[in-house]
């Protein structure tokens, strides 16, 4: 079976981060975030999205114990079936919602 791709932003989304950036050091694993990538493995091919440092990010997937569930870390958009960010908008066709929802954007945690 192929599995289908989820690509997962890290920080924001796997992370507890706060906005706050640190480039040598990731915030701890967000609660509920270490039993979605188990789950969501047996069905999806997981790889994590991001411009870290991939050894600083590889050295988190394994303290986090997710290296047995993530495929691969990358920066680059692959094809993807889903992509899960805490920085995007889903784009509905309507260009005039979309501007509104630029114009009024908000991190799920500045809220």
């Amino acid at each position: 079976m192929i599995k289908k791709t989820i690509l997962f932003d890290l920080d924001g989304v796997l992370n507890t981060c706060d906005g706050k950036y640190n480039e040598n050091s990731i915030p701890p694993i967000k609660d509920g975030a270490y039993k979605l990538i188990k789950e969501l493995s047996q069905d999806y091919k997981i790889v994590i999205f991001t411009t870290r440092n991939s050894l600083i990010v590889s050295k988190w997937i394994i303290e986090n114990r997710l290296d047995e569930y993530v495929e691969n870390v990358t920066n680059v958009k692959e094809p993807a079936y889903l992509i899960v960010d805490d920085r995007c908008i889903n784009f509905n066709g309507n260009y005039k919602e979309l501007k509104n929802n630029i114009k009024n954007f908000e991190v799920w945690y500045k809220k």
